[in-house]
């Protein structure tokens, strides 16, 4: 990485540092000269990245280095979107299958990308007809924002589950909130999954922000089971308040989705505390493990269906 300029270094300079190091041939033409990039490579002081592309250090790329270089590679117009937007407003917990890039459809560039070195991830470029200025923000490289990243990333993840995690963990960690990812989801009325990411948001703004809370109100639907209330609170003998995971409360039946930290020897004391309590005012409790869920639902289904059913339910 480059260091801190000096307030009287020239452009090139600080051009250099603001964008990693990273700088386009035209770029470092314009503000130094053909001899200035030539004599610097040929040197080894500088690398070419790809073509078109050059890194004013000579090591290995690090990840403020590889945003640069996909978001200069995408060309005029680009922001960064999906996991990779997100990861970089600070989400945590995402699994990045390649650097996610929007460029305008109407641009007449060509996508096609150069040959990339071996310490670049992949890069995804996407053609968007829609990208206002209200939807990009300021970032090194530029980005969209968060709650545009989140749509993006749910509409490209791999699968919905898949989709149903960056909502989940981008409002979770609270960097973003359901009413801000409506607002920009009515304006993409035509991405893919809209109506499976309108619903996971209802699901977060009714309290379900955990991916196996969304997968067990998925279950629910699919299976034609009357929707439960969801983060009820309840007060315990002591005074305690505490939150019901999913409750029915015209079949007095509590559903519990535990994850791995339930395990641990203090949840574990405080959960059968919890369950007792429930049992002693005259509720039902069932307790699935997330992983259940997953692994296998129709258990879950089965055992759900038969405490509704043996509350007076009738589907």
């Amino acid at each position: 990485m480059t260091a801190t300029p000096r307030p009287d270094d020239d452009e090139l300079t600080w051009t250099a540092f603001r964008q990693s190091g990273i700088l386009t041939t035209a770029q470092a033409t314009a503000l130094g000269s053909r001899d200035l990039v030539r004599g610097s490579l040929t040197a080894g002081r500088w690398r070419r990245v790809c073509r078109g592309i050059v890194a004013t250090t000579n090591g290995g790329l690090l990840r403020p280095q590889q945003l640069w270089v996909a978001f200069l590679a995408a060309g005029p117009g680009a922001a960064l979107s999906g996991t990779t937007a997100l990861l970089e407003s600070g989400v945590r917990g995402l699994r990045e299958s390649a650097l996610c890039v929007l460029v305008p459809a109407e641009r007449q560039r060509s996508t096609r990308l150069p040959r990339m070195p071996t310490d670049m991830p992949p890069i995804r470029i996407t053609r968007t007809r829609f990208l206002p200025d209200e939807h990009r923000q300021v970032g090194s490289p530029p980005r969209v924002i968060t709650a545009r990243a989140v749509i993006d990333g749910a509409s490209w993840a791999s699968s919905a589950d898949a989709a149903r995690t960056i909502i989940a963990a981008a409002c979770q960690q609270r960097r973003v909130t359901p009413e801000e990812i409506f607002a920009v989801l009515a304006t993409r009325r035509g991405s893919p999954r809209h109506s499976m990411i309108n619903r996971t948001l209802i699901d977060v703004a009714g309290g379900s922000q955990a991916l196996s809370e969304l997968q067990f109100l998925e279950l629910c639907r699919t299976y034609g089971f009357p929707s439960p209330s969801r983060q009820e609170r309840r007060r315990d003998s002591s005074g305690r308040q505490r939150f019901l995971d999913f409750y029915w409360k015209a079949w007095r039946l509590h559903v519990e989705i535990d994850g791995s930290h339930h395990m641990e020897a203090t949840h574990w004391s405080d959960d059968m505390v919890r369950q007792n309590e429930v049992w002693i005012r005259g509720d039902r409790v069932l307790r699935f493990p997330a992983g259940l869920l997953r692994s296998r639902p129709e258990v879950v289904i089965r055992q759900l269906r038969a405490a509704l059913e043996a509350a007076g339910w009738r589907s």
